[in-house]
């Protein structure tokens, strides 16, 4: 399949401000030795928590930016290379969706749907179809002739959205674009997306800090860290089996993972004995099928399970009604195929890497 987006050892570094007043004031490297690929079609997530050099990426794609060394190729034009006039072109090929949603308030929906419209050199017959055809892909026409200010925020993201999608590019970069929403309203933004990469085709790079938008709407995963990526790939295998330990907590914020701290004594001083295993696709036997077999009972006392396209992904804690002893050989067998520990317990079994 065809890459939209191809980043080959790509660093981008600020140089040492001569005022020595800004956060460059040393210089920086905002994006470190990055190389991953989007195929045509796919829609990537890039996460990271702030300053993990996530807008910089975005930058860098659009070209706004240009790299320090390494080769950015979108769309089949090399980044580095191009003239301002390429850029613009290229930048035209590209539908930007923001987390403040960035509508000229002076403009009714339908004139900031047309906006990008007129500015390509539509003609006014055909604006006037494709933002009709807009308004109601997205639901708002009858919101046509409001201004921003009167919209919700999912309504407003509606508008961006519309607006990113008007001229029919062929990639989709999506900034934070549910920061700014609540939980249902997120999830109607992210089935509009979902809709408008089934529905048109466009390829997409969602960029945000949350993991639940990821495992909800994309295909791969690119885990960023101080400028560096520290996991990608398929976006269930990133996450049921993660090399980086960030990649690891952005789980264990889903799924509630082992239990540590206060909780865990809390959940000690129950009585029994705790046993916290993954569930993910090699976990092919059904836990309470193990204790059955071993003679013992467990009861689910913590942890979370969550879908991700399709498969189940967490951590589950029992306690269970048992010495230590008949326990550890249940942790041993079960780590054979995914994670199982003794919470707390410094004579647990080492379960296996998830």
């Amino acid at each position: 399949m065809a890459s939209v987006i191809e980043f080959d050892a790509v660093s981008k570094t600020y140089p040492a401000a001569p005022s020595g007043r800004s956060r460059r004031s040393g210089g920086f490297t905002a994006v470190d030795d990055a190389t991953f690929t989007v195929e045509k079609g796919s829609i990537v997530g890039v996460i990271g928590y702030s300053g993990a050099g996530k807008s910089t990426l975005v930058r860098l794609i659009n070209g706004l930016e240009r790299p320090t060394s390494g080769e950015v190729r979108v769309l089949g034009i090399d980044v580095g290379a191009s003239s301002p006039a390429e850029l613009r072109r290229l930048r035209g090929r590209i539908g930007m969706i923001f987390q403040q949603f960035n509508l000229f308030h002076a403009r009714t929906v339908r004139g900031n749907i047309a906006y990008p419209l007129r500015v390509a050199g539509w003609d006014k017959a055909d604006i006037e179809a494709r933002v009709t055809e807009l308004l109601e892909f997205v639901g708002l026409t009858d919101k046509a002739g409001q201004r921003p200010r009167r919209l919700s925020g999912g309504q407003k993201q509606r508008v961006g959205i519309a607006r990113a999608i008007a001229a029919s590019p062929e990639l989709l970069l999506a900034d934070e674009a549910t920061s700014a929403l609540d939980p249902q309203t997120t999830a109607e933004v992210l089935d509009l997306l979902r809709q408008i990469n089934r529905r048109l085709g466009i390829t997409m790079v969602v960029i945000t800090h949350q993991i639940s938008i990821v495992h909800e709407l994309c295909d791969r995963v690119v885990v960023m860290e101080n400028g560096r990526i520290v996991d990608q790939g398929d976006t269930y295998r990133v996450f049921a089996h993660p090399r980086a330990e960030l990649t690891a907590r952005f789980v264990d914020a889903v799924t509630q993972g082992v239990p540590q701290g206060d909780t865990l004594e809390a959940l000690r001083s129950g009585g029994g004995v705790l046993l916290s295993v993954d569930v993910n696709e090699v976990t092919s036997e059904d836990v309470s099928a193990v204790l059955d077999r071993h003679g013992v009972r467990g009861t689910v006392v913590y942890g979370g399970v969550t879908d991700v396209r399709g498969q189940q992904l967490g951590t589950l804690t029992y306690r269970i009604e048992a010495e230590r002893a008949a326990v550890v050989p249940i942790a041993v067998e079960l780590a054979a195929r995914t994670r199982a520990v003794l919470p707390g317990d410094v004579g647990a079994p080492a379960g296996a890497a998830r």
